[in-house]
């Protein structure tokens, strides 16, 4: 977070401007440029505040990691298990990887019964904007999104989101991202509500570990049979 509050002395009225600028994670390069810009735009007459990464948590939402054998195995943890908690608790958003794991998953849960939607980059903005206004709406209940949503999207009625895959940095695919999937995180349990977070795995992944490691969560193991 920058702060700054800067005074005209050219100006016989005193006038102050506040910049605020917020978010749940800052990678070192946002941060050194938005230091170098706030710098050279306000010179000494600003404030920093940082939260360690140690304590960038959401209490109201709590945890649990399922492990999956394989990719079926996931759709029917969703189908069985996950939506019909869903429909208990309020709206749903399941995250994936890729586009191609948004549409093989949409025609799974459709030819299981289930209604949903699906988002993602390739759509036309007019048809992502109809399908944002219906969930908004709550004339849909469960929306696949691609990371298109995992920043910045916010609505009261999401109490549980599912990662079906975890997130992991592009430029290394074998590492997760930490900060995509604390975002993800940050959809459910908005307005100060409870939430729930279901980040589905394999036996033989990290990925989990590394992420409940480097970000310090207690992350509740389950297993559905």
């Amino acid at each position: 977070m920058e702060l700054q509050n800067k005074k005209e002395k050219q100006n016989p009225f005193v006038f102050i401007s506040l910049v605020l600028l917020f978010s749940a994670t800052f990678g070192e390069s946002v941060k050194a440029f938005v230091t170098k810009i706030v710098r050279d735009l306000f010179v000494k007459d600003y404030n920093q505040m940082f939260v360690k990464k140690e304590e960038l948590s959401l209490d109201s939402v709590k945890q649990y990691k399922v492990q999956c054998p394989d990719e079926l195995s996931k759709v029917m943890v969703i189908k069985d298990k996950i939506l019909e908690l869903g429909q208990k608790v309020g709206q749903t958003i399941i995250f994936v990887r890729t586009r191609n794991s948004a549409s093989m998953l949409h025609t799974s849960l459709v030819d299981y019964g289930y209604e949903v939607t699906t988002i993602q980059g390739a759509l036309k903005q007019e048809d992502r904007d109809k399908i944002i206004k219906e969930f908004k709406e709550g004339l849909t209940q469960v929306l696949i999104s691609t990371d298109l949503l995992a920043r910045g999207f916010d609505q009261s009625q999401v109490n549980l989101v599912v990662n079906y895959d975890l997130p992991v940095r592009h430029e290394s695919p074998s590492e997760p991202d930490h900060e995509v999937y604390l975002h993800r995180i940050g959809r459910a349990g908005r307005f100060g509500r409870k939430g729930n977070m279901f980040p589905l795995f394999y036996a033989s992944s990290v990925l989990c570990l590394s992420l409940s490691v480097y970000l310090s969560f207690c992350i509740t193991y389950i297993l559905f049979i």
